[in-house]
C-alpha cells in the first residue's frame, strides 16, 4: 500500500508539473493573453496575437470577464515588479478590447478595467497616473449598450481633482499631471452626467471638488482672456495649455447643467472667489461668469443672476471692493444674458440693487460699520463711491434688457424710492439727515438716468404717467444744481426717440440745420394728447429752471436740448407757438430788473433764447421769421457778441462786468414775430400774448413741485383749521370761478407769486423758535374757538329744555318745585346737537 501511494504521489506531482509548464494544457484565453506580450517589452504589443485575442473575445463573450481578470492580475504583478513596459502593453490591450466589445458581458470586463485604472492612479509614478487617465478618458467616450447599477466613480472624482492641484517639482511634469486630472474630470462628467443610474455628479459633494479644481487651473492661465462663447479658433499650443483645456471642460460641464443643477454648479464658484479673495481683482471673477453665462442654456440665465444677488446680500457687510466686484460681475452677466437675465422677479432685482445703493450711502455717511468677523471697519469714501457708480451702471444694464412696459414699471419703482418732502418718506437711518436725503436723491436720480438711456416708446402718455412725471418735475425746482441737471438729463433722454440728442450737445447758432440731418416725424395723436396734458408743466419748469441763479453751462445746454427735442418729437402748431412764447419770455426774464440774476446768467439766458429761436425759425420754414431772427443775430454779433452762445458757453466766457439796457434791433420783437407768423396761418392772438408761468389748479391742489412749495402746501392745509379758514375758502372759490380770467391776468399772478414767496421765505429764513411760537399761537386760537363753540351748544341745549331728573321733578335754586320733565325720547334738541 505504501508503495502504491508513493507511486501515485509521484505521478500527481509530475502531472502537476506538466500542467504548470506546458502551455497546451492551460485555458485558451490565458494562452491568448500571454501571447500578446513579447519577450522584450520595448517591441510593444504583438499585433497579430492581439487580433486573435480580440476575435476570441468577440466569439466567446462569456470569457470576456475572465480575460479582464487575468489581464488585471498580470498588470498588478508587473506594477509591483516595476516592469512598466508590460504595464503599458496590458493597458493597450485593455483599451483595444474595450473599444471592440459591446456585448452584454461588458460590465464585468469594465469592473476589471476600472480596477486596473485605479491601480495606476494610486501609483507614485507620474507616467502611470497619466497612462491610467488616458485609458479612463477612452473608456468615458464609449457609449455602453447596457446600464450599470453598481458602478461608482467617487474615487476617480477625488483622485482627478487631486491631480488638478499637483505640486510636482518639475514644471513640465506638473503641467502634464494637471492636464491629465482635467481630462479625467471631463471623462467622469461625460460618463455620468446623462446616466440616471449613476451617482448624481451634480451633488454638492462632487461639485465642491470638480469646480474648484477647474477654477484653480483656470486662474493659473489668467492671462488668456475668454474671447467668445466657444474658443474654437485657439492655436494648437493654446489648446495644450491647462487653462485652455480647463475652459473647454468647464464650458462642457455647464452646458450639460439642467434647470435644477445650476445652483449646485454656481455655488462652488462663489465660494472659491470668496475663499481666495478674487472679487476685489474683478478680472478673474468677471471671466468666470462670462464663461458661465455663455455656456449655460439661455433660459437659465436668471438663476445665475438670482444667485449673484443673493451672494451680494450675504456680503452686505463685506468691504466695498468685494461688493463692487460682485456688482461688476452682475453688470457683465446682465449684458450677456440679455432678455432672460432678470427672470420673473423684475422689481426684486432692482429692489436689491437699490437697497445696496442706499446701504452704501449709509456706510459713507457713518464712516464705519460693524463686521461680524473683524469688528468695526472704517469706510474708505472713494471705495464706496466706486461701488455706488457700479450699482448705478448695473441698474442701467439690467434695464436695457427689459421691454418698454417693464422699463416704465422700473422707472416708477425707482421714483417711488426717492425721498421727496411731503410726498415720499425720508431716510430714517443712522447718520442720515439733509445730507443723507440729498445723497440718496442724487444716487437714485442717477439710477433713473441710466434706466431712461435708450428708452423709446410710441405712447408717451402711458409710458410717462402723472405718478412719474409730477415727482420728476418737482426736482427741477430744487436749489441743488446737481439734482436739477439730473432731472433735465432724464427728461431729455425720455423725449429723444430718434437719437437727435447728440446733435444738440452744445449750444450754437447754426446757419443751416440741414447739415445736422435731423430725424423729424409727424406728431402722433398720442403725442398731441401728452402735450395737451403736460405742456404747460414742461414750459413752466423750463422757464423757472432758467431763472435759477445756480445754473451753469451744463444746465443751459440741457435746457436747449430739451426745447429742441420737444420741437422735433412732440410739436404741433400750437406747441410751436407756445415754444416761441417761452423763448421770448426767457428774453424778457433776462431783461427784467426785478430778477436778481447775475450778469453771466442774464447773458446765458439771452444766448439760450437766441439759439433756440434760430433753430425753431428754420424748423417752421417761414422766410420772414428766419430773416428777422437772422437780422437780430447779426446785429448782436456786431455790437453785443456776449448775448450769443459762442461767447458765453466757452471755458472763459467773454461777458461784461455789467449788462447795459438792451433795446431795439438787439432784441427779438414779439410783435414782429407775431406778424410774420400770422401770415403763415399761426394763431396770432396766442402769439401776441406774453408767456407767464401759471399756477394751475393741478399745481395748487396736487403734489407740490419743490421743497419750498411742499412747505407752502403744508401751511395751506394747516390753515384750514385756523381763524383764517373763511378767507382761504373764499380765495379758492374766487380762483375756481375766475380761473379763465386769471390765466391771462398778469397783475393777479404777481400778487399770487408774492404771497407764495413770502410764505416760503418765512419757512426758509425765519428762526425755528419764531415758527414754533406762531404755530403755538395758532393752536391756542383754534382751541379757544372750539371751547366757545362747545359752550354755545350747551347753552342752546339747556335753553331748550332742562334735563330730566331721576325723581321725576327738579328743584330750582330758589327751592321751588317744578312740574315733571318730559321723557328724553320726546325732547326737542337743537339742530346742532342732532346727528
Amino acid at each position: 500500500i505504501n508503495e502504491s501511494l508513493t507511486t501515485f504521489a509521484l505521478d500527481f506531482s509530475l502531472s502537476a508539473g506538466v500542467c504548470g509548464c506546458c502551455g497546451a494544457l492551460r485555458p485558451r484565453y490565458k494562452r491568448l493573453v500571454d501571447n500578446i506580450f513579447p519577450e522584450d517589452p520595448e517591441d510593444g504589443l504583438v499585433k497579430a496575437n492581439m487580433e486573435k485575442l480580440t476575435f476570441y473575445a468577440l466569439s466567446a463573450p462569456e470569457k470576456l470577464d475572465r480575460i479582464g481578470a487575468y489581464l488585471s492580475e498580470r498588470l498588478s504583478r508587473d506594477v509591483a515588479r516595476h516592469r512598466y513596459g508590460y504595464v503599458c502593453i496590458a493597458m493597450e490591450a485593455l483599451d483595444q478590447l474595450l473599444m471592440a466589445c459591446h456585448c452584454q458581458s461588458i460590465n464585468l470586463f469594465v469592473e476589471s478595467f476600472l480596477k486596473m485604472v485605479r491601480k495606476l492612479l494610486e501609483a507614485d509614478k507620474p507616467n502611470l497616473q497619466i497612462l491610467g487617465t488616458n485609458s479612463f478618458v477612452k473608456f468615458a467616450n464609449i457609449e455602453e449598450d447596457t446600464p450599470s447599477y453598481h458602478r461608482s466613480y467617487d474615487f476617480f472624482v477625488s483622485r482627478f481633482s487631486e491631480m488638478c492641484h499637483s505640486s510636482y517639482e518639475d514644471p513640465d511634469i506638473r503641467t502634464k499631471i494637471r492636464m491629465a486630472g482635467i481630462k479625467g474630470l471631463q471623462g467622469v462628467v461625460r460618463k455620468t452626467v446623462n446616466d440616471e443610474l449613476q451617482a448624481n455628479i451634480w451633488d454638492p459633494q462632487h461639485m465642491d471638488k470638480i469646480v474648484p479644481s477647474l477654477l484653480f487651473n483656470l486662474q493659473s492661465g489668467e492671462g488668456t482672456e475668454s474671447r467668445s462663447p466657444s474658443p474654437l479658433q485657439a492655436s494648437k499650443k493654446e489648446k495644450e495649455s491647462p487653462a485652455e483645456l480647463t475652459e473647454r471642460c468647464f464650458r462642457e460641464l455647464l452646458g450639460r447643467a439642467a434647470y435644477g443643477n445650476i445652483k449646485n454648479a454656481v455655488t462652488p464658484v462663489l465660494m472659491h472667489l470668496d475663499n481666495h479673495s478674487l472679487w476685489e481683482g474683478k478680472t478673474f471673477a468677471v471671466r468666470c461668469f462670462k464663461i458661465i453665462m455663455y455656456s449655460i442654456q439661455s433660459q437659465h440665465s436668471h438663476l445665475v443672476i438670482q444667485q449673484l444677488l443673493g451672494h451680494l446680500d450675504a456680503n452686505s457687510r463685506s468691504s466695498a471692493t468685494v461688493r463692487a466686484g460682485i456688482v461688476e460681475v452682475l453688470l457683465e452677466a446682465a449684458a450677456i444674458a440679455a432678455s432672460g437675465s432678470v427672470g420673473p422677479t423684475v422689481l426684486e432685482v432692482f429692489n436689491t440693487l437699490l437697497r445696496h445703493l442706499r446701504l452704501s450711502v449709509d456706510y459713507e455717511l457713518t464712516g464705519s460699520y460693524d463686521c461680524t468677523n473683524i469688528g468695526t471697519k472704517i469706510i474708505k469714501e472713494h471705495e464706496e463711491r466706486q461701488l455706488q457708480e457700479a450699482v448705478i451702471r448695473t441698474i442701467g444694464s439690467f434695464a436695457n434688457t427689459l421691454p418698454t412696459y417693464q422699463r416704465s414699471e422700473v422707472m416708477l419703482f425707482i421714483m417711488g424710492k426717492i425721498p421727496i418732502p411731503g410726498m415720499h418718506p425720508m431716510l430714517h437711518s443712522t447718520g442720515s439727515g439733509p445730507e443723507g436725503n440729498r445723497m440718496i436723491q442724487v444716487m437714485l436720480l442717477k439710477s433713473l438716468r441710466q434706466v431712461t438711456c435708450g428708452f423709446q416708446t410710441t405712447n408717451m402718455l402711458t409710458a410717462l404717467p402723472n405718478s412719474f412725471l409730477d415727482p420728476l418735475l418737482s426736482f427741477a425746482l430744487l436749489e441743488d444744481a446737481e439734482i436739477r441737471l439730473l432731472v433735465l438729463e432724464i427728461l431729455v433722454s425720455l423725449i429723444d426717440r430718434h437719437n437727435n440728442l447728440p446733435k444738440f450737445s452744445t449750444i450754437s447758432i447754426i446757419s443751416d440745420i440741414s447739415v445736422l440731418k435731423l430725424k423729424v416725424d409727424k406728431c402722433s395723436r398720442q403725442d398731441n394728447l401728452f402735450m395737451k396734458k403736460h405742456a404747460q408743466h414742461l414750459y413752466r419748469h423750463i422757464y423757472l429752471c432758467s431763472k435759477e441763479q445756480s445754473s451753469v453751462q451744463p444746465h443751459f445746454e440741457k435746457l436747449y436740448s430739451l426745447l429742441a427735442l420737444i420741437s422735433m418729437e412732440l410739436a404741433n402748431e400750437e406747441v410751436v407757438v407756445d415754444l416761441i412764447r417761452v423763448a421770448l419770455a426767457l428774453q424778457d426774464l433776462a431783461l427784467s430788473s426785478e430778477e436778481t440774476l447775475p450778469v453771466y446768467n442774464r447773458c446765458a439766458v439771452h444766448a439760450l433764447s437766441s439759439a433756440y429761436l434760430n433753430l425753431i425759425s428754420q424748423l417752421t420754414t417761414v422766410p420772414a421769421f428766419c430773416q428777422h431772427v437772422h437780422e437780430v443775430i447779426e446785429m448782436r454779433q456786431k455790437e453785443s457778441p456776449y448775448l450769443l452762445p459762442e461767447d458765453v458757453f466757452i471755458e472763459n466766457p467773454k461777458i461784461p462786468k455789467t449788462l447795459e439796457k438792451l433795446e431795439g434791433e438787439l432784441l427779438f420783437q414779439q410783435a414782429k414775430i407775431t406778424e410774420v407768423l400770422g401770415g403763415s396761418g399761426y394763431n396770432t392772438e396766442r402769439l401776441a400774448t406774453p408767456y407767464v408761468p401759471q399756477f394751475t389748479d393741478e399745481d395748487r391742489l396736487s403734489k407740490r413741485k419743490s421743497i419750498g412749495e411742499t412747505i407752502s402746501l403744508q401751511v395751506e392745509v394747516e390753515s384750514r383749521n385756523s381763524p383764517e379758514k373763511e378767507e382761504v375758502n373764499e380765495n379758492i372759490k374766487i380762483y375756481n370761478t375766475h380761473r379763465h380770467i386769471w390765466l391771462d391776468s398778469v397783475g393777479v399772478e404777481e400778487q399770487e407769486k408774492e404771497r407764495r414767496r413770502q410764505v416760503v421765505e418765512k419757512f426758509q429764513k425765519a428762526p425755528f423758535e419764531e415758527i414754533v411760537a406762531a404755530r403755538l399761537i395758532s393752536n391756542v386760537s383754534r382751541l379757544s374757538e372750539r371751547y366757545v363753540l362747545i359752550n354755545l351748544i350747551f347753552s342752546l341745549f339747556l335753553a331748550c329744555r332742562p334735563p330730566p331728573s331721576p325723581s321725576g321733578t327738579i328743584t330750582s335754586s330758589y327751592g321751588q318745585t317744578q312740574s315733571r320733565s318730559v321723557p328724553v325720547y320726546e325732547m326737542k334738541f337743537p339742530d346742532l346737537c342732532v346727528y
